[in-house]
C-alpha cells in the first residue's frame, strides 16, 4: 500500500493504517530528531511529541508536498520546539548547592509555602500567565496562543498577578511598629 493511501485511510480515522504509517517512517523521524537532540532520551520525547502533531495535523494533509517532506517538516519543528524549551529550563535552573546550611532550608521552606499560597489565592488567568512566563520562560505571544489572548492581554495579566503577589506578600505594620506578615 503506498503512501498517499495510507494517509487517506489514516485520515478517516483507521488505526491501521496510522500504525502502518508510523512504523514506515519512525526510524527517520527519530534520526533527524536524534542529531538535533544530540541525547537519546530526549530524541525518544520529541519524537513522540513529533508524532502526536503528526496524527493532529494529518486531517489538513493535502498532498501539496511530498508526504515525508510535510513529515520531516513537523519533525524539525517539534525538534526545535523542544530545544528552545530545554534551553529556556536551563536558563532558568540553578545548581543546587551540596548542602544548605539547617536555617537556610528552613527559611526557604517558609519562604516557598508563603509563595505557593499566594500563587493558590490568584485568580486562575492570572496564575496562568505567571507561571508560564516568569517560571516557564514563554513569551507573551506563545502564551497568547495556549490561552487564546492576545500578547498584550498576557502582558497586563502578568503585570496585575505580579503585582497582587507583591501585595500579599509584603509585610503588613502592625499597630506597635513591627511587622507583620499578611500571609
Amino acid at each position: 500500500m503506498t503512501d498517499l493511501e495510507l494517509i487517506h485511510q489514516a485520515q478517516q480515522g483507521d488505526a491501521t493504517a496510522m500504525r502502518t504509517l508510523y512504523q514506515r517512517h519512525s526510524g527517520r523521524v527519530f534520526t533527524v530528531i536524534r542529531r538535533l537532540a544530540a541525547d537519546d532520551a530526549l530524541a525518544e520525547d520529541w519524537a513522540q511529541e513529533a508524532w502526536v502533531r503528526v496524527f493532529r495535523a494529518l486531517p489538513t494533509f493535502r498532498g501539496e508536498s511530498r508526504f515525508t517532506t510535510w513529515l520531516h517538516r513537523i519533525a524539525l519543528n517539534s525538534a526545535l520546539h523542544g530545544r528552545r524549551w530545554r534551553e529556556r529550563r536551563v536558563k532558568h535552573e540553578a545548581p543546587i548547592p551540596p548542602s544548605l546550611p539547617a536555617e537556610a532550608s528552613s527559611e526557604n521552606t517558609a519562604l516557598r509555602l508563603k509563595l505557593e499560597s499566594a500563587m493558590e489565592r490568584l485568580p486562575d488567568r492570572m496564575r496562568q500567565v505567571l507561571v508560564l512566563h516568569d517560571i516557564e520562560g514563554y513569551t507573551h505571544e506563545e502564551i497568547g496562543e495556549f490561552l487564546g489572548v492576545t500578547a498584550g492581554t498576557s502582558k497586563s495579566q502578568l503585570f496585575k498577578a505580579r503585582a497582587r503577589m507583591r501585595e500579599m506578600l509584603r509585610p503588613a505594620q502592625a499597630t506597635n511598629g513591627e511587622e507583620v506578615c499578611l500571609t
